[in-house]
């Protein structure tokens, strides 16, 4: 699934406009985002957790020339999924719909 095919079933299951579910899904994505870059962690209660880990400095060497390079220190998103989604993910119960929430 692509972003175009996200928003064409956000647009159905929420019975929205293409246009209308974009900027749902856009806004969305901005948030979490903005939440990352601010050092916050976006939580979705049973969905996944959104957080921002560390990566030290480190050497490493280009394979080519075998000359030492420097790897600078970097920030790396990562998402650690809820137990609601990977249940559904190995064909347990699905996820509950916005409606039976």
């Amino acid at each position: 699934m692509n972003k175009n095919d996200l928003i064409a079933a956000v647009a159905e299951r929420a019975e929205l406009s293409k246009a209308e579910a974009a900027r749902a899904v856009d806004g969305v994505f901005d948030a979490i985002t903005a939440a990352l870059k601010a050092d916050d962690e976006v939580r979705l209660v049973g969905f996944g957790t959104f957080a921002v880990s560390r990566r030290a400095a480190s050497e490493g060497r280009n394979p080519r020339t075998g000359e030492v390079i420097a790897i600078p220190a970097s920030n790396q998103p990562k998402f650690k999924p809820g137990k609601v989604l990977k249940d559904a993910v190995n064909g347990g119960e699905a996820a509950p719909d916005a409606d039976e929430a």
